[in-house]
């Protein structure tokens, strides 16, 4: 009876043996780190929903066990479609810093996650660095491109301007963006203002952090690197130039100040909008002002600009805006500008259109807890900057002092957030991606990824900006409506923080890194013209929904795709700008 009982056992070993070699099990998890305190959440994929084990945190060089405790209860999500079960592993009361694995015992197979680590405040304090370089690489400063940035001719005209200086927007693309999807209207992404404006906001926010990790005057000069390029896109007729396009052409005598319309057919429409990154670029140059540090411009000029170029889309706004009517980027924008300005001057007229703005936010805001992009029923959502509505009306907080407009800000920053994770958590979603609405076919739905046939006709990538913008809105978020520490509503919006950055950190269905040269896992490198390409620190677009459903379900990602794979693989400056914005907003200063 024995011999038959050990007969069936090694038969039962075989066979598992067997099932799991055609099978994949792997442990998902944040490839760089977690703060001591921080939730901490590994994902075990399984090929069924019988698993019933115990996880590990060990001690990744001693293999040292010093974490036991229970997975989670079986889960998978339909819409994705990939015919596997999650687990989640939760080791968010384990807080001993060093640097572990998370393993996880299956009969006599043992199966191992990527490195990470457990230190205090260890995104900012081993990325900020690495971001730093990211855009100091991205500098349009080789020869070639100075040269021809110095006299660039202006898209139908023959009139030339220097606008050198500035970032090249992408590992793929050395063209230079305030923003680049005008023409779609509610797509609009803040780009090159952005960079500059979250490099200014990590320096003021945590200086002594910084100095402490010497990368506070790298940080500085390269903030005042785009500050300087603001001010050369700034016309003499107080408009920003929007674009400066490569047209992907190696020649730089190609490159042309541009309008865009879609396709890259290029226009003479190349003034900006403060959604088409005139507002960003403005906030950027008022809250630089302050500084009183020079770069190729003083003090005084950054703030004469900021207040030159205000003035100026108070009255042609309208105009430029592609379909002649404002939207809720026109809206968050103007009030991050308006703001800026008042906390530069102090002067009543700024305050009383920060206000102005701030009010038109709470009228787009619905009972459900989305905002309305226009007059209509369109939701509020964005590819990148799904976060900005709520992260400006936090930085308007830091100046208002009347009572009854900070409490009407502060309830519509509530509802945004409480929106935010009732539609992430409505559904089955153990990786805790940030989930939203959006209106397809006539009708508002909801989804993991933004719908492919939208406004813009092609563009349905830049996940990993959107979340680490929805990051960085929790955390301040949270800070501005002085949510009580151990509260259930705190402890869901760091979890929701903690998994949209894991994601992108490599916490996914596909264990990618996607912050470049960290982690275990990374995208391919890409190369560009004048010696540009992926550059560590950068980030890339990520994963999407499925290619081919309109609606945004499914999944996707690809490295290869005959020469479509930069909608995955690319990195773009946006992704960086928010991921610094979000990891900034997690450090005690």
């Amino acid at each position: 009876m024995l011999q038959f009982s050990k007969q069936v056992n090694f038969v039962l070993i075989v066979l598992f043996i067997s099932i799991s070699a055609f099978s994949k099990t792997t442990i998902f998890v944040n490839q760089v780190g977690f703060d001591p305190k921080s939730p901490k959440i590994a994902i075990i994929e399984y090929y069924n929903d019988h698993l019933n084990s115990n996880f590990e945190i060990v001690d990744a060089d001693s293999g040292k066990t010093l974490f036991t405790a229970k997975i989670g209860k079986a889960e998978s999500i339909n819409d994705w479609n990939l015919g596997n079960f999650y687990y989640k592993a939760d080791f968010s009361s384990f807080q001993k810093p060093g640097n572990y694995k998370v393993t996880l015992k299956i009969v006599d197979q043992v199966y191992t996650s990527a490195r990470f680590s457990i230190e205090e405040n260890i995104l900012a304090k081993r990325t900020i660095s690495s971001i730093v370089h990211y855009y100091n690489k991205q500098r349009a400063n080789t020869p070639e491109e100075l040269e021809a940035d110095k006299n660039m001719l202006l898209f139908g005209s023959t009139k030339k301007v220097d606008v050198h200086g500035g970032w090249c927007d992408a590992s793929g693309d050395v063209s230079k963006y305030f923003s680049h999807l005008a023409y779609a209207n509610f797509v609009s992404p803040q780009q090159t203002p952005l960079v500059t404006w979250s490099l200014i906001n990590t320096s003021e926010a945590i200086p002594k952090k910084l100095t402490q990790w010497k990368i506070k005057d790298s940080l500085d000069n390269e903030a005042i690197w785009g500050a300087d390029y603001m001010m050369r896109c700034l016309s003499d007729e107080d408009y920003f130039y929007m674009i400066v396009f490569s047209y992907f052409d190696k020649n730089p005598a190609a490159r042309r100040i541009v309008g865009l319309k879609a396709n890259s057919v290029t226009t003479d429409e190349y003034q900006s909008a403060f959604r088409e990154g005139a507002g960003m670029a403005i906030a950027s140059l008022a809250r630089i002002s302050k500084w009183n540090k020079s770069g190729d411009f003083t003090s005084k000029q950054y703030l004469e600009g900021a207040k030159r170029a205000y003035e100026h889309l108070l009255i042609n706004n309208i105009k430029y805006d592609d379909d002649g009517k404002e939207n809720i980027i026109d809206d968050y924008c103007a009030l991050m500008a308006s703001t800026e300005l008042w906390i530069a001057t102090n002067d009543n007229f700024y305050k009383e259109e920060a206000r102005k703005r701030a009010h038109k936010l709470e009228s787009r805001m619905t009972d459900k807890g989305w905002f309305r992009s226009n007059d209509g029923n369109r939701p509020f959502w964005h590819a990148a900057d799904a976060g900005l509505p709520i992260v400006a009306l936090t930085r308007y907080l830091k100046k208002e002092t009347d009572d009854k407009e900070i409490a009407s800000a502060k309830n519509v920053i509530k509802k945004a957030l409480e929106y935010n994770l009732a539609v992430t958590n409505n559904v089955t979603n153990p990786f805790g991606y940030a989930r939203q609405s959006f209106l397809f076919n006539d009708k508002i739905q909801d989804g993991f990824f933004i719908p492919h046939d939208n406004e813009t006709g092609w563009w349905w990538q830049g996940e990993n900006a959107r979340l680490a913008s929805l990051a960085t809105a929790a955390v301040e978020g949270g800070k501005s409506i002085s949510i009580q520490k151990n509260s259930d509503t705190k402890k869901s919006l760091d979890l929701y923080t903690s998994q949209q950055l894991s994601w992108i950190l490599g916490c996914n269905p596909y264990s990618m890194c996607f912050l470049y040269k960290f982690g275990e896992k990374n995208v391919p490198y890409m190369h560009s013209n004048y010696g540009h390409g992926s550059e560590k620190g950068g980030i890339s677009n990520g994963i999407t929904g499925k290619d081919g459903n309109g609606d945004g379900s499914g999944i996707d990602f690809k490295t290869e795709d005959k020469g479509n794979e930069w909608r995955w693989t690319e990195q773009w400056i946006p992704h960086s700008a928010w991921f610094l914005q979000a990891i900034t907003a997690t450090v005690e200063p």
